[in-house]
């Protein structure tokens, strides 16, 4: 095996870029130039494309740019935001205005609106990253065979008020009906006594179940509240879930068909509602490699059956979303933050990328301005090192607080050397070469005096092991994979940004450096840790194992 090092280096003085290509007289007065001054002029400008050209072959998310041009490696977010984008945010204007304000990710419920209007945001979003210079990834959610889902067929949420009698059927009809509400499965009462309580949305309202009548239930109103479109319910027995089997499965017909839509519309990554084991996420990953995508397959966590198999959902799946209001649902609510953590810690370990969903910043659905409690909510995420979704009528407003709230948390995290509040991963992963060198790069990047790391990576195995081990310093990941690139959007503390990479890691050292120190994104005196699994075609993978850490000279 190839001997492996870990080292500092100081960037040896830069390129000057403006003496190099601006060498012309500073008067503003008017100049007559010579032969041969015109003919440097013709070289300098010639010099000056070249350096252009150069640039382009550094594709640098524009927002990412600015920001470390403005606050430095370590004024740099590393927390990722995904944003749901719905009727309120989807002209191209917005969309811009949201990549501006640092959502990494788009996320579309495929639950609401038609396939032309997800495919008309889609486009808009590929045409902003291609236009403007972002690198905002794609995500779909998949509706599943939702099962526990309630609707009462207005537009907006009801209230319901302690004490009325509602009648919960299967009886399909149009419209709404005072007091009644849909059950969209046939057997929802299937094992359900009177005394029962039907809670609605983990609690939004709670119902004691008083008659059954056929396939229906008339129930009473014990805690008043809203009940939205759709939405989710579960029944509970003396302080326990009651527990309902279906034999229902996770894919239905429509989500096959909005699966095979993101496939052909190229989205970046596809996430499952309703996972109950690792099979159903095995299913489609062979299914999109039939097809030859490789699209992300992020599973959901939000039911028990979900819980019980958590280790081999998460091991099987490239992502995890942990959707807290339905998972709230099906346990009690005071378990709901410890689950999250051990969600968040197996993640982790199993170097997967985990989101936190649902009901973050949820009053701004409505309002402007979220509560104290919410940004509390946010900044939790934050310190665990998660990623973060949200969704609501203000959505730049939303955008903003996930920003800020992150950026704050993260400074204080290092100032307060919050590096020891997280759980020690130790090696858990089959490639332990590669895992041992990322975990030293990382101990030795927190280290004071490193500025950043660099990884120069085709498939994103050593950027997403780094990210794993939640540095101090930004990862800035070089690919000439477009696809590694979309799927890095979501890793931790990573800036994805598309390179030409050659056999010759050298090169992509000096060129990489030159581009940043010319764009103003790097100067004399940053200590830069580099680390790349770029094998070349010269040596077999079988050989190459070195992944080394290189040095900048």
């Amino acid at each position: 095996m190839a001997s492996m090092a870990a080292e500092f280096a100081l960037l040896s003085s830069g390129l000057n870029f403006k003496k190099r290509v601006f060498n012309l007289p500073t008067t503003s007065s008017p100049l007559k130039l010579s032969f041969k001054q015109k003919f440097n002029c013709i070289t300098t400008k010639a010099l000056l494309q070249e350096e252009l050209k150069k640039e382009e072959d550094l594709k640098f998310d524009v927002v990412k740019e600015i920001e470390l041009r403005e606050n430095g490696f370590m004024g740099m977010r590393k927390t990722k935001l995904v944003c749901t984008v719905g009727p309120a945010c989807c002209s191209y204007e917005e969309l811009e205005k949201l990549a501006l304000g640092g959502m990494n990710v788009a996320r579309l419920n495929m639950c609401h609106n038609t396939i032309h209007w997800h495919q008309d945001v889609i486009r808009k979003i590929k045409k902003l990253n291609l236009e403007k210079g972002f690198c905002v990834s794609v995500m779909i959610d998949t509706e599943g065979s939702q099962i526990n889902v309630l609707d009462h067929g207005s537009p907006s949420s009801v209230k319901a008020e302690e004490g009325s009698i509602w009648f919960f059927t299967t009886e399909k009809f149009d419209g709404c009906r005072p007091f009644t509400v849909q059950a969209n499965y046939e057997g929802f009462n299937e094992g359900i006594r009177e005394g029962d309580e039907l809670v609605v949305d983990g609690g939004m309202a709670t119902f004691e179940v008083i008659e059954r009548i056929g396939n229906d239930l008339r129930c009473k109103c014990t805690d008043p509240g809203l009940l939205l479109p759709r939405a989710k319910f579960s029944f509970w027995r003396d302080g326990k879930l009651v527990e309902k089997h279906h034999e229902l499965p996770t894919f239905s017909d429509k989500d096959w068909s909005d699966i095979e839509f993101g496939i052909t519309e190229g989205v970046d990554f596809i996430a499952l509602s309703f996972v109950k084991d690792a099979a159903v996420v095995k299913h489609l990953k062979d299914h999109l490699l039939t097809k030859n995508r490789f699209v992300k397959v992020l599973a959901k966590i939000e039911s028990l059956e979900s819980l019980k198999n958590l280790e081999e959902i998460v091991e099987v799946s490239d992502g995890i979303m942990v959707a807290r209001g339905d998972l709230g649902v099906e346990i009690p609510l005071e378990q709901v933050p410890a689950v999250q953590e051990e969600i968040i810690d197996l993640c982790r370990k199993l170097n997967k990328p985990v989101i936190i969903a649902s009901q973050l910043l949820e009053s701004m659905i409505e309002y402007p301005t979220p509560t104290r409690a919410e940004v509390a909510d946010v900044s939790e995420a934050v310190r665990q090192r998660a990623g973060e979704s949200a969704m609501g009528s203000y959505g730049q407003k939303a955008v903003s607080v996930l920003r800020m709230t992150s950026a704050r948390m993260e400074l204080w995290g290092r100032e307060e050397n919050q590096q020891s509040f997280l759980p020690q991963i130790g090696e858990s992963l089959p490639d332990q070469v590669a895992e041992q060198i990322c975990s030293c790069a990382c101990q030795m990047a927190n280290k004071p005096g490193v500025d950043a790391i660099l990884v120069y990576t085709t498939h994103g195995q050593m950027a997403s092991l780094l990210s794993r081990n939640r540095p101090n310093t930004p990862i800035f990941a070089f690919t000439n994979k477009s696809n590694t690139r979309m799927a890095l959007t979501l890793e931790w503390g990573i800036v994805p940004i598309a390179f030409d990479l050659s056999d010759d890691m050298d090169a992509n050292v000096s060129k990489t450096t030159s581009l940043m120190k010319a764009k103003g994104m790097m100067r004399q005196g940053d200590v830069i840790l580099v680390v790349s699994d770029v094998i070349p075609k010269s040596v077999t993978p079988s050989i190459y194992q070195s992944f080394q850490v290189v040095v900048i000279e």
